[in-house]
């Protein structure tokens, strides 16, 4: 994050980037006044007057810089400005910074690059570009506003650790538990070749079909499941788990999220009786990119057409006997956890 403790010591580009920070956060109302933004972003009050009654009188093209040099065959943005754009990419959204939605997609970019730099650029250009500097476009992952950060951060320093280290030291096997849903109207997972125009045609049941998945995965490869068509319920859990203990034959150690149902007065009255089999905890809330059995969930959606099913019957039998092909492929589930998110899990 550009640090601003002494606006003076920045760069040109990192003040521009600065002026739309502080402009952006006026506008949107996350700071009121000026010597409120003033102390926020540690500048001078009369620069954020000045900034301010710039975007007022002229918009966003008023706090654009002008640059002047003629293009050339060297690339015209510096190494140092480069650093900068490429550091406010990372850190803030372009509505943070005035200029649009929450992605940074190439006409974002070329915003950017205009209104921090001067250099004017095509998108096909930024395009090859960013790909120059190492940049790919990327599905963006998603974060929960109620997420707690510092929950996470102490889930992965000190609780999910002590956590894999009791059960080392017991003998007992980590298993991530998740549920998830499928339905027959869901749209088809990917996409499908065809001539421009044209658009392919998959057939499915015109009937809402669903039927309810639980799962449990872990690092070693073993996977766990029930499938069953009624709603996720207290019984339906400690079911899952008296099962996921037996056929383990030791210890589990299950991770979880904060689901109500994991909370509930049935289920905690259940472990206290079982404590000798399973012991059960829940990761810190709104963070479901922590859990492992995600990616099965995943795995199933992408890769099970319910549409195609015409019956409850039939959705829930093509569903086990997919998860029963996972069974039977460890490795893929051991791959699970190689995702950069999850690699924490590994035990």
């Amino acid at each position: 994050m550009i640090e601003v403790e002494d606006a003076r010591r920045l760069s040109p580009a990192e003040r521009e980037v600065l002026r739309l920070r502080v402009v952006a956060a006026l506008e949107s109302g996350t700071v009121t006044g000026y010597r409120q933004a003033a102390e926020v972003f540690r500048v001078a009050e009369r620069s954020v007057g000045a900034w301010w009654r710039a975007y007022r009188d002229g918009g966003r093209e008023a706090l654009a810089v002008r640059r002047v040099r003629r293009p050339g065959p060297a690339e015209l943005i510096t190494a140092a400005e480069r650093g900068t754009l490429f550091m406010a990419m990372a850190d803030y959204t372009p509505e943070e910074l005035l200029i649009g939605g929450p992605l940074w997609t190439r006409a974002a970019v070329v915003e950017l690059i205009r209104l921090v730099t001067g250099v004017v650029m095509t998108e096909q250009g930024v395009g090859l570009w960013l790909r120059r500097h190492g940049f790919t476009p990327q599905r963006p992952a998603r974060r929960a506003y109620e997420q707690q950060p510092a929950a996470v951060r102490a889930w992965l320093d000190t609780e999910y650790p002590a956590i894999a280290s009791r059960a080392k030291a017991e003998g007992a096997v980590v298993a991530w538990v998740d549920q998830c849903g499928l339905r027959s109207d869901a749209a088809p997972p990917g996409r499908s070749w065809a001539p421009k125009g044209h658009t392919p045609v998959v057939r499915v049941t015109g009937k809402r079909l669903r039927v309810n998945v639980m799962s449990a995965v872990a690092s070693r490869g073993a996977l766990w499941f029930t499938v069953f068509t009624g709603r996720f319920t207290a019984p339906v859990f400690t079911a899952f788990l008296a099962r996921l203990a037996r056929q383990a034959g030791r210890k589990v150690y299950v991770i979880a999220d904060r689901h109500p149902v994991h909370r509930s007065r049935v289920v905690r009255t259940w472990l206290e009786a079982n404590t000798d089999r399973i012991e059960l905890h829940l990761m810190p809330g709104y963070s479901p990119e922590l859990n492992p059995d995600e990616l099965l969930n995943a795995d199933l959606k992408r890769n099970m057409p319910a549409g195609r099913a015409r019956t409850v019957e039939r959705l829930a039998r093509d569903t086990r006997r997919f998860l029963h092909r996972r069974q039977r492929q460890p490795h893929l589930v051991r791959g699970y956890f190689q995702a950069r998110h999850v690699r924490y899990a590994i035990m």
